[in-house]
């Protein structure tokens, strides 16, 4: 004989079968109410399900998200705009193409390399052993500027004068300082006496900080070609590792390391490609 009578097992199977007649029907409304239409604009349909997923989207992303109509105005607009350009067939502008394949591309890259980028980390030790090959450095200059876009009289005509200020530079026995506020063309660095402050290869032109890299410190040298003129430069200080901005060099080193997987990944696809260059085109 059971434990509970046949009467008391009568009114536990009917609860039972209530119970789940009670889910079942919670559960095909949930499903009902995420396929309800919230907006129909021309053919397209947006069901509470897309807002609710789109809305959490833009939550997380904005520090002042819009609310839930003023967001549903937004969707509806952009259902609009995208069906009034598919009426114009701007697919088919070559502006646009070219935008889409560009969007293709970081697609691409995102979806290939992009977790293993996300996942990449930076040690102290390769932040030291980058830093020994590139260490920040404070210098001061004197510019000979050119404008962008100089004809090749005007840039020899800067060189001429830089090239008669760096001789006064090297036979003056005046402080570097006083000679920047007669010779330089730098508004910003001649109050200071030709400082530019503590720099890495990060901060500055390529040329410019490849020539400090090899210069001791009180050292000047010229002429240096940048695109922003002629430089004279004295190099102040040398930064220890210690010292440094970790920050910045962690930063340097975690773009060292995502262009070298850049690079892997793309040298790796070339092989299935039949690729031609003529780079004496571009000299």
């Amino acid at each position: 004989m059971g434990i509970l009578p046949k009467f008391g097992r009568g009114i536990l199977t009917f609860s039972f079968v209530f119970s789940a007649v009670l889910f079942m029907s919670a559960l095909g409304l949930a499903q009902a109410t995420k396929n309800e239409v919230v907006a129909e604009v021309g053919s397209k349909k947006i069901t509470l399900e897309e807002f609710n997923k789109k809305y959490v989207e833009v939550k997380t992303q904005s520090l002042n998200p819009p609310t839930k109509p003023q967001f549903l105005e937004d969707l509806v607009r952009y259902e609009m705009g995208v069906q009034e350009a598919e009426k114009h067939q701007l697919e088919k502008d070559p502006a646009v193409k070219e935008r889409m394949r560009q969007e293709l591309y970081k697609a691409l890259v995102e979806k290939e390399i992009g977790d293993k980028v996300q996942k990449m980390t930076v040690s102290d030790k390769e932040m030291e052993e980058y830093y020994k090959k590139n260490p920040e450095i404070r210098t001061s200059h004197i510019l000979t500027e050119f404008k962008p876009g100089s004809t090749v009289e005007q840039k020899a005509e800067a060189k001429k004068r830089a090239t008669e200020n760096y001789e006064e530079v090297k036979k003056s026995k005046r402080p570097f300082e006083e000679l920047v506020k007669l010779y330089s063309d730098d508004p910003v660095s001649k109050q200071s006496g030709g400082d530019v402050g503590w720099q890495s290869r990060v901060t500055l032109v390529p040329a410019y900080y490849d020539t400090i890299l090899n210069m001791k410190v009180g050292e000047v040298k010229g002429l240096i070609e940048t695109q922003f003129g002629y430089h004279i430069i004295k190099v102040t200080g040398r930064r220890s590792f210690e010292n440094a901005n970790k920050r910045q060099l962690r930063a340097a080193v975690f773009d060292e390391k995502r262009r070298l997987v850049f690079n892997e990944y793309f040298e790796k696809m070339k092989k299935g490609y039949s690729i031609k260059t003529n780079t004496k085109l571009i000299e």
